[in-house]
């Protein structure tokens, strides 16, 4: 009997439950027959009109003419017609999605582009923020004033995504148009596909992240400019007094404000003591890091020029690190794992080796009417003894007043003069030339300087090929690397450790051994060595970086470039 009622009682329970199952599941299955397709078939009408409207827009646009969203520019015309052409003119960011999550995400990378030194204003962000604001609270989301203003909303954002990628990866403005003397090869990046790409994945910040230079002292950069940001709103820093120059053991009032300001800039602990107008060792050591960093002589003594540099601003030295971080979205994309590094404004070189510094040096560089110039290019060969073919606008400038002097400077010097250029150009003797009538412009000849301890390019030179016709190269007057500031060349870079970087690119060539390279010098003779490994040489210009140990190091803008710059990236893109 128990058994029995037990049983009935399982059973009405089971089908108590079967009902409640299957009401439920009928409830969904009608919610998703009645309401599902009606928003599908509602956002495909809205998909539908919304392309119809961009096709309009786009179509109805005249060669070179201007399109204008909201008051605002469509800033790459070309662009945006490619793109929505090859996609049948179909919305770009509109989708089911109620949150439009990859538009947020674009703003999100429009707003971080700041922490880069870009303006995000040139991005249409305070547009793009009204417009996506609009869509998506629109009581009416079916009418023809929101189907515009979505197609509106679209073409902002992927004109945006286009700015903005471009200008990460490549620079804000061309180079080109800035500074004469500056040649970058970055290779083209196909922005579109990569717009498809973050549009498909839903990596839309990630995809412009990755524009980015990835080498560290692009990174390093970046981070520096947060840093002197966050000194900036707190006040910066105030200026040292003028005066006579401090040093170790002097006391002067001025000695509070000169700790100050380096406490300011990190170069002093904010724990030092605190000794007064007493200028102690720690500050002595403060100051020795300050000067070290802004490529000053290190000797601990508050100058002309120290003092010249603490009283730079610290927002001069916010936009100073704003145009470098340009200067290496122009050209530190393509460096490869082994390369040479000039940094003309530092005057030194340094070999890489997968990111790290192998061998650095001293150099001296162009003077400052005399730019050399920013390029990349492969070194491949090397020429021990090198002769010197004088270049006309040296003879004109630099030769030709020395000859006509003295008419004995042409063979006291080792000069001789060739009646061309190609290498079975016969001797011309020098005592035949009327040196009274020639002129740089109208010199029928070449002038050679032979291999001795007088030529300018020293025992060796580098050579990597350019349309500049600049290498790297030995030098006779060793003494100008002791000067802090070393313009002194016509372009060309003069190296003041030549032997150890000819060993170094010399090294995985057995036929040379650093014995065999150093009897070549001796021997006098002109002799051309190959690489078997061509090296990458990039000679850039940077006034601002973050070396390998965290300083941030600044530099004189030897060649005024950096106010050119500036002017350039304080004008729209529209």
């Amino acid at each position: 009997m128990v058994c029995f009622i037990l049983h009935h009682i399982n059973q009405a329970l089971v089908h108590k439950i079967y009902k409640s199952v299957l009401f439920i599941c009928s409830f969904f299955l009608f919610w998703y027959c009645m309401f599902i397709p009606r928003e599908a078939a509602a956002f495909g009408m809205e998909q539908s009109q919304v392309t119809d409207i961009i096709a309009q827009i786009l179509s109805n646009h005249e060669t070179g003419a201007n399109i204008m969203i909201q008051n605002e520019r469509i800033l790459d015309v070309a662009m945006i017609k490619k793109f929505y052409v090859k996609r049948n003119f179909r919305s770009a960011w509109l989708n089911n999605d109620i949150r439009m999550s990859r538009a947020h995400e674009l703003l999100d990378a429009i707003q971080e582009a700041y922490a880069d030194g870009l303006i995000p204003e040139y991005y249409h962000l305070s547009k793009i923020k009204l417009l996506l604001r609009e869509v998506q609270l629109n009581d009416t989301p079916y009418a023809s004033a929101h189907w515009k203003k979505s197609a509106e909303l679209d073409l902002l954002l992927s004109d945006a995504f286009f700015l903005l990628s471009c200008h990460l990866s490549s620079g804000c403005v061309n180079p080109v148009a800035v500074e004469a003397e500056w040649f970058s090869d970055n290779g083209v990046i196909d922005v579109i596909a990569v717009l498809e790409k973050g549009l498909q994945e839903n990596t839309i910040k990630e995809s412009l992240r990755n524009l980015i230079p990835r080498e560290k002292m692009y990174h390093r950069l970046r981070q520096a400019l947060a840093n002197y940001r966050s000194i900036q709103s707190r006040g910066g820093w105030t200026a040292v007094s003028p005066g006579a120059s401090l040093k170790i053991e002097m006391r002067d009032a001025r000695v509070a404000e000169l700790r100050q300001r380096l406490i300011r800039s990190g170069d002093l602990s904010h724990e030092a003591e605190d000794t007064g107008d007493l200028f102690n060792h720690t500050i002595e050591k403060a100051v020795i890091r300050f000067q070290g960093r802004h490529g000053l002589h290190p000797d601990g003594v508050v100058g002309p020029k120290t003092i010249y540099e603490l009283n730079v601003s610290v927002q001069e030295r916010v936009r100073q690190i704003e145009l470098n971080l340009e200067r290496l979205r122009w050209s530190f994309r393509n460096l490869g794992s082994q390369y040479i590094l000039v940094n003309i404004a530092d005057y030194r070189l340094e070999v890489v080796e997968d990111r790290k510094t192998v061998l650095a040096m001293k150099v001296i560089v162009g003077k400052p009417y005399w730019h050399t110039p920013v390029f990349s290019a492969e070194m491949t060969y090397l020429e021990i003894n090198p002769a010197w073919n004088v270049p006309d606008s040296i003879l004109q400038d630099d030769l030709l007043p020395k000859i006509k002097n003295d008419p004995n400077y042409i063979t006291e010097q080792n000069f001789i003069v060739l009646d061309g250029w190609d290498e079975n150009a016969e001797h011309i003797d020098p005592l035949v030339i009327d040196w009274t009538t020639v002129t740089g412009e109208n010199f029928p000849y070449r002038l050679r300087q032979e291999p001795g301890p007088s030529n300018p390019l020293g025992r060796i030179k580098f050579m990597f090929p350019n349309k500049f016709n600049v290498y790297l190269h030995d030098t006779p007057h060793t003494a100008l690397f002791e000067k802090n500031v070393r313009t002194f060349s016509h372009g060309c870079i003069r190296l003041s450790q030549p032997m150890s970087a000819a060993a170094y690119l010399l090294q995985d060539d057995k036929e040379w051994t650093k014995e065999k390279l150093l009897q070549a010098v001796d021997s006098g003779e002109t002799q051309i060595v190959r690489l078997k490994h061509p090296v990458r040489v990039h000679i850039l210009y940077l006034t601002a970086w973050v070396d390998t140990n965290g300083l941030v190091q600044f530099r004189e803008d030897i060649y005024s470039r950096d106010e050119r710059l500036d002017r350039a990236l304080k004008k729209p893109p529209f």
